[in-house]
């Protein structure tokens, strides 16, 4: 059986290929702070909307990975309260989703405190209100008292995927992690973010919920590297699409003498991907900022208004007067006659494919 990484005489000295990952670090930190830049061009009402749905994207992918579907108003009225974001139609939420909420706020939010056992504690908590997993009895706001096993496969021919360090060892190796986040390392914090996860996924310490703590820590320490509260990307909606390899390289490494280079460079390139889906929506938002801009003094009613935005924000499917009309809730006739007068204006125009149904596009300026 081969040995787990916390078993070699070495741990936790990590080490990797010191050239590779300096590549991919600069590439990420370029990409970061271009983003940075456009959000700081964008008006106050258009970064509060930009932000909230990346933290509202965060949260329910990061319970998404673990199988867990949370209703997207309750997590989106949930941040927004905390945050004095109020907007219309917010929802009431549940216990369950306040405190994933409200874990995921505490780490991106307070991200420059201290990390100790009590706040961990609380996070882990926060994912727990009642106690269980599921059915099931777990230790909350503790560390765990059981050996731990990453299993699969039907009982009696189960599949151990990976074992944690004993419960006797979990307070010491938490103290000796502790020690170095906390610490001012040298390391950059990106890389910090990194080895962080993977640490605290092999120390493995609690009951249930280490997943998602290694990902708020991960966040913490990318707000740490973007020295503001401010979240625009969303790492855990990139690792949800990646979810097979993220196991496998997790799995991969586990077994490594210490040296994580591999990890390191899937959690950057990760990253790296996460920055750049969030540039393409960033590019979107600025577009659609510049439109309204330009088009500040034009006369264009609610109907308009609301299917422009439609149009800006990922429109399904081909625009058609029938789908103004239901969607406006107006006669055919007022469709038409709103759809004809943006393309008086330059907004609109017939799509050139024609075929028996008229569709029409925004015309790109």
């Amino acid at each position: 059986m081969a040995k787990y990484i916390y078993e070699y005489s070495n741990w936790p000295n990590f080490t990797w290929n010191e050239k590779g990952i300096q590549e991919l670090l600069g590439k990420v930190r370029h990409l970061q702070g271009k983003i940075f830049g456009q959000i700081s061009s964008l008006g106050f009402s258009i970064k509060e909307a930009t932000m909230l749905s990346a933290l509202t994207l965060d949260v329910l992918k990061s319970s998404e990975i673990e199988g867990e579907i949370l209703n997207y108003e309750q997590v989106r009225s949930s941040i927004a309260r905390k945050l004095g974001l109020e907007y219309a139609g917010m929802v009431y939420s549940d216990r369950y989703v306040e405190g994933v909420v409200e874990m995921m706020l505490d780490a991106t939010q307070n991200y420059l405190i201290p990390v100790d056992n009590e706040r961990l504690f609380g996070w882990q908590s926060a994912l727990f209100p009642t106690g269980r997993s599921g059915m099931h009895k777990i230790d909350v706001g503790c560390y765990r008292n059981d050996i731990m096993q990453v299993v699969s496969g039907p009982m009696g021919k189960e599949k151990v995927h990976f074992q944690a360090p004993p419960p006797e060892q979990v307070k010491k190796e938490m103290d000796v992690f502790l020690n170095w986040l906390n610490k001012d390392t040298k390391l950059d914090l990106v890389i910090k973010s990194a080895i962080a996860h993977f640490w605290f996924i092999i120390i493995h310490p609690f009951d249930d919920g280490n997943g998602r703590v290694a990902r708020a820590l991960s966040d913490l320490l990318l707000a740490r590297s973007d020295d503001s509260p401010q979240r625009f990307y969303s790492l855990s909606s990139q690792i949800l699409l990646e979810r097979k390899v993220y196991y496998s390289i997790l799995q991969k490494v586990q077994h490594k003498d210490g040296d994580i280079t591999e990890w390191l460079m899937w959690f950057m390139n990760c990253l790296h991907r996460s920055l750049k889906s969030t540039e393409k929506t960033m590019n979107k938002v600025l577009y659609k900022a510049d439109f309204w801009d330009k088009h500040k003094n034009t006369e264009i009613n609610s109907r308009q208004r609301l299917m422009l935005n439609n149009l800006f924000d990922g429109f399904e499917g081909k625009l058609k007067s029938s789908k103004w009309a239901k969607i406006t809730k107006c006669s055919a006739d007022t469709a038409l006659r709103d759809i004809k007068a943006l393309i008086e204006k330059g907004i609109l125009r017939q799509e050139k494919s024609g075929g028996r149904s008229t569709n029409y596009e925004l015309i790109e300026f």
